[in-house]
This record gives C-alpha cells, sequence and structure tokens, in this order.
C-alpha cells in the first residue's frame, strides 16, 4: 500500500508546491463575467457565438486522443507546456479580435491548447506521486490544487469584472499575462521517473488505441465510464450553461434593477468559487472520511434531486449552484483517482485524454434537449428534465453493473 510522502505538519515536497503554483495560474475567472459581453460588443449575434461554442467543443473531440498520445509519446512536460503556451497567445488574440471567422481560428487553438493539458496534467501529477510509492495521494493533492485555483479564481472574477468595465478587452490581456506565468513555472518541473522508466517509443498509436478499448471494456470501468464521465459530467456542465439566465430571472424577481445583475453576477462567480475551493481543500479527508464508494452512489441521486426541487422551489437555484459546484471539482479528482489506480503508466494521457472526449461527446445530446426544452419551456425546467435522467439513468446503471469498488 502506498504511504503519505509528508506529514501533515510539513511542508508539501517542491514537485507538488511546483504543481499548486502552476495551478494557480490557470484561474479563467478573468475574462468569465464579461466573455460573452465582449463577444457581442464586437458584433456578434447570439447563432455566432453559438457556432463558435460548436467550433470549440468540435476541436475538442477530435483532439483529445490525438494530444493525449503526444503527451504520451514526448512528455507530460511537454505537453503542458505546449497548451499553456498555446493558450496564453490564443487569449492575446481573442482580446484583440474583432470578426467572426478571427475568432473562429482563435478558438480551435484555444481548444487545442486545453487538449494538450487535459490528461497531461493528472498523468503528470499521478506519476510524480508514484515516484515517492504515494499515489494514493492523488486525490487529496489534486483536490488542493483545485482550491489554490478556485481561490485565486473568486478574485479574478471580481478584478475581471471591474477590468471589462474600462475596456471588455482587458481582462483576457491579464489572464493570458497570468496563463503565461505557468510556462515559466512548468519549465522548473522534470518529469516523472516512473514516466522515464517507460519505453514510450514502443506507443505506437495504434497500440495506444488498442489500450484505450482495453480500459473502458473492463468490468467496473465500463459501468464507471458511463455513470460519472457521461451521465454525471453531462449533466452538471448543463449546470454551468443556464447558471446566467437562471441567475438573472431570479434576482430580478427579487426587485434587482437590471443595471445591477452584471456586478452581482461576478460576485456571485467569487462566492462560487470560493465554495468550489473550501470544499476541494478538503477533497483528502472527505474520502477519508466517506471512501469512493458511498461518494460516487449518493452523488447523483442528491444532485438530481437537488435540480429537480430547484424548478418547484426557484430560489434554491443558487445554493444549488454551489452545492453542485462544489461537488463537480471534489468529484472530478475522486474520479481521477478511480480512473488512475486502474491504469499504468505507459498511455495513461491517452486514456484520461479519451475519458474527456467521452464527456465532451456525451454532452452534446444534453446540449440540444436542453436548448429545445429551455426555449419552449424554461431553463429551470430542463434542468429538472436533466435531474429526473441523471436518477433513472444511474439507478439504472447499479442495477446493471457496480461502477465502483473501492
Amino acid at each position: 500500500m502506498a504511504v503519505p510522502f509528508w506529514r501533515s505538519s510539513d511542508l508539501p515536497p517542491a514537485s507538488v508546491l511546483k504543481y499548486y503554483l502552476y495551478k494557480s495560474t490557470k484561474a479563467v475567472e478573468f475574462y468569465r463575467p464579461i466573455m460573452y459581453l465582449f463577444f457581442l460588443a464586437q458584433g456578434l449575434n447570439f447563432t455566432q457565438i453559438a457556432i463558435l461554442e460548436a467550433i470549440y467543443n468540435l476541436t475538442t473531440l477530435l483532439g483529445e486522443i490525438p494530444t493525449g498520445y503526444i503527451g504520451d509519446r514526448v512528455g507530460r512536460r511537454n505537453s503542458l507546456l505546449t497548451g499553456t503556451a498555446l493558450i496564453s497567445l490564443t487569449l492575446i488574440g481573442i482580446g484583440l479580435s474583432s470578426s467572426f471567422w478571427a475568432l473562429a481560428t482563435l478558438y480551435v487553438c484555444w481548444s487545442m491548447g486545453y487538449n494538450f493539458r487535459s490528461g497531461s496534467e493528472d498523468a503528470w501529477l499521478y506519476d510524480t506521486l508514484t515516484d515517492d510509492l504515494s499515489e494514493d495521494q492523488f486525490a487529496h493533492v489534486r483536490g488542493r490544487g483545485e482550491s489554490v485555483a478556485l481561490a485565486i479564481g473568486a478574485g479574478a472574477a471580481i478584478i475581471g469584472g471591474y477590468l471589462g468595465s474600462i475596456d471588455l478587452s482587458y481582462p483576457w490581456f491579464v489572464a493570458a499575462g497570468v496563463t503565461a506565468i505557468g510556462v515559466f513555472v512548468l519549465l522548473t518541473i522534470d518529469e516523472p521517473a516512473t514516466y522515464e522508466r517507460t519505453d514510450t517509443t514502443a506507443l505506437s498509436f495504434r497500440r495506444t488505441l488498442s489500450i484505450i478499448r482495453r480500459t473502458i471494456s473492463e468490468r467496473n470501468i465500463r459501468a464507471f465510464v458511463l455513470y460519472y464521465y457521461v451521465l454525471y459530467a453531462a449533466v452538471t456542465y448543463l449546470v454551468f450553461v443556464f447558471l446566467q439566465p437562471i441567475f438573472e430571472t431570479i434576482v430580478l424577481d427579487f426587485g434587482v434593477s437590471q443595471s445591477q445583475v452584471r456586478s452581482l453576477l461576478g460576485w456571485f462567480y467569487a462566492a462560487y468559487s470560493l465554495f468550489g475551493a473550501g470544499l476541494s481543500y478538503y477533497t483528502g479527508t472527505i474520502r477519508a472520511r466517506l471512501g469512493l464508494r458511498t461518494w460516487f452512489l449518493w452523488l447523483p441521486f442528491v444532485v438530481g434531486g437537488a435540480l429537480v426541487g430547484m424548478y418547484f422551489v426557484p430560489v434554491l437555484a443558487l445554493p444549488t449552484f454551489l452545492l453542485i459546484r462544489g461537488l463537480s471539482d471534489v468529484t472530478r479528482s475522486f474520479a481521477g483517482q478511480y480512473i488512475n489506480d486502474r491504469i499504468e503508466t505507459m498511455g495513461r494521457a491517452t486514456i484520461l485524454s479519451a475519458m474527456a472526449m467521452v464527456s465532451g461527446l456525451a454532452v452534446v445530446p444534453f446540449q440540444l434537449g436542453s436548448g429545445v426544452i429551455s426555449d419552449v419551456v424554461s431553463p429551470l425546467f430542463a434542468l429538472a428534465v436533466a435531474g429526473v435522467v441523471l436518477v433513472v439513468s444511474s439507478a439504472g446503471i447499479l442495477l446493471w453493473e457496480a461502477p465502483i469498488e473501492e
């Protein structure tokens, strides 16, 4: 059994501290409160904005496995460097853009940047912890890293809102500068010895695809992929999509003026991030107290029930959004721990990227269906339907096969 490689009273190793520093440069909240306002100010309509989102998602789907394979072949650090540099340059480009076609091109680059980081980041961390025989600390360390990113993101959301009131381009430039710091942090880290001992030259793309197929077909993993990466991830994605219109409807019903909604959104995003940071900080403690099995068995029913409940009592939407944000970050760390514990170093980044691709593909029908329901009825009703689908489908998977084992 793996043992902790530092006592709780000691500072973490340098590699983990650098990981936390790198995570702190990933705060994207600078531009999030003004993102769609910026696009509208450039003359885009809602259809063009939807097309940009579709371009991003399509690039993610097509790029996840190839970029994960590159990360396994050339190194996770090099893949992270490429992705981080690409994201930083893209953010500058977006801030300077004023046409749909320029933004469409930049959205492809933006998605590719995140593709290079998605599987390689968790693969690098897990193998680094494996070097010290502490891979069972993955969820704990990743949770602390998410906590750092979210806490900084809370302040970034407020700053971004104020910067946007001066010029809607400024938040993009500041985000690019902070992201660029991540490049310099990554230059100081090393590849894990666990990875360097692996003969990656023998890893062909065909063999990688075979590893993915074999992994996903394994008992427990196949059910877990459906349970978490398809159902839960897709439903919670919808929550983030509909947050702004539902928030606006609720606060307007409370008598808040339309002119105050944007500033309140910035503060709500800050609270949103801080709540997620608080729960993520205690990821290791939550795992020790509850265990992965108990967490995942109850999760879809708690979230699904909350989504249904807020349709009947709309004011519950605000605490429900906070709850789901906090649960999602912790759950993502737990899912990474569960999958990483069951795969080998060779092909690790590609498999993790494949999981992200599955989530990206699964969310498409949920997006389309919820969009139609929202137009016909309301976003609250769409989320209630998603909650019912989550509860019923999760129960069906549990009857078919246990999705998780300790």
